[in-house]
């Protein structure tokens, strides 16, 4: 059986680079050589994409602080229109060999926001994940509420603020209507980047500031008291929900460092001890969230569960973390779905939309 090439787009301008490198590296290690053939293709904090070479295509790959993209002198282009070979070398605008599918793991701003994924649209590939109206929906913390809402799915309640209405921020609007402590986040961000949990006036407009910093629109939440449960969904028309797991936080909250860089930072559950009708209710919303947002592919759906059993859509995230200690790929292995075979079901499912997609038509005259 002929390989397929799969390239695997990784790096990038966001604040979430870092955590790309090591998505990347995990899903390099384990994909399956047998039926595939790796071509990395990593994006610098500029902006340029290199290919580079596996044998050395990250610098401290084994510490998440250090870790960097090794870039190289092969720069590559995308040439949007091209039916095939659509990857040049920058330098001598010859082909790069034709990729069958492409792994698109840039996490956060330029990676997940729909603006990639435009990109490989007009160049033709299938990719993996969602397309670009869900990758931009599901990264606007704002307009994905408002959607949730409208179908009929629980969230925390919030206020929100464009730069040029910075000077309307009150600390004490934001109490009245929400209480404390008080969430502020980017709404553009992911792995929580920017976030802040204000107790005090002081830090309620310092973290504004920080919020500010990332994005121009920022989102104020209240504190919802209650579990952190995360439920991973995989599927296109007939998406699929996995096992529970929750988050035990042994900081503040579930920050960035917890998250990608200290694997003490919090204890995952995995599966959550909660009961088969909470799981199944849990797995409804999941589903139900994924299809209101226009996923596909996957999506890891992160809720809160009061202790009156009341269930809140936190965030769906349309490329979660594939590190070490990510919380989708561990879903996926304890409901029977081992990482590489989840890899495998990704890109089956990016070939699977793709030829649905070409199936359409295109002009009204064919």
């Amino acid at each position: 059986m002929e390989k397929k090439k799969v390239g695997i787009i990784f790096g990038g301008k966001s604040a979430e680079h870092e955590v790309s490198l090591q998505s990347a590296k995990n899903i390099v290690d384990a994909i399956d050589r047998d039926q595939y053939e790796v071509v990395l293709i990593g994006i610098d904090k500029e902006g340029k994409w290199h290919l580079n070479d596996q044998s050395s295509y990250l610098l401290h790959a084994e510490n998440p602080k250090l870790i960097q993209l090794n870039k190289s002198n092969d720069t590559v282009a995308v040439i949007p229109g091209e039916r095939d070979n659509q990857f040049i070398h920058a330098s001598t605008s010859l082909q790069v060999d034709q990729l069958d599918a492409v792994f698109p793991i840039v996490h956060g701003t330029l990676g997940e926001d729909g603006s990639l994924q435009g990109i490989l649209r007009l160049a033709n590939i299938p990719f993996v994940g969602s397309s670009v109206l869900g990758s931009s929906v599901c990264m606007d913390k704002d307009i994905a509420k408002r959607l949730l809402q409208a179908a009929g799915i629980n969230v925390a309640k919030g206020m929100v603020y464009s730069k040029a209405k910075k000077h309307q921020i009150s600390y004490s609007d934001a109490v009245d209507q929400l209480g404390t402590p008080i969430f502020i986040k980017p709404a553009n961000q992911g792995s929580s980047v920017g976030v802040t949990k204000a107790v005090t006036e002081e830090a309620f407009y310092k973290g504004i500031e920080e919020a500010f910093q990332y994005d121009h629109k920022v989102v104020v939440e209240e504190n919802i008291i209650g579990r952190e449960i995360e439920c991973a969904v995989l599927g296109n028309t007939e998406p699929r929900a996995s096992l529970l797991g929750e988050i035990l936080p042994q900081t503040e909250f579930y920050s960035y460092e917890s998250k990608y860089i200290d694997e003490k930072g919090a204890d995952l559950a995995i599966p959550a001890d909660v009961s088969e009708e909470t799981t199944k209710r849990v797995q409804e919303e999941a589903i139900r969230a994924f299809e209101a947002l226009e996923c596909e592919g996957l999506a890891r759906v992160d809720f809160f569960i009061t202790e009156d059993e009341a269930i809140y859509v936190n965030e769906v995230n349309t490329l979660p973390g594939f590190t070490k200690i990510s919380m989708y790929p561990k879903l996926w292995e304890i409901s029977g779905l081992p990482y590489k075979e989840l890899i495998h079901t990704l890109i089956e499912l990016a070939m699977e939309r793709h030829e649905q997609d070409n199936q359409l038509k295109s002009t009204k005259w064919e």
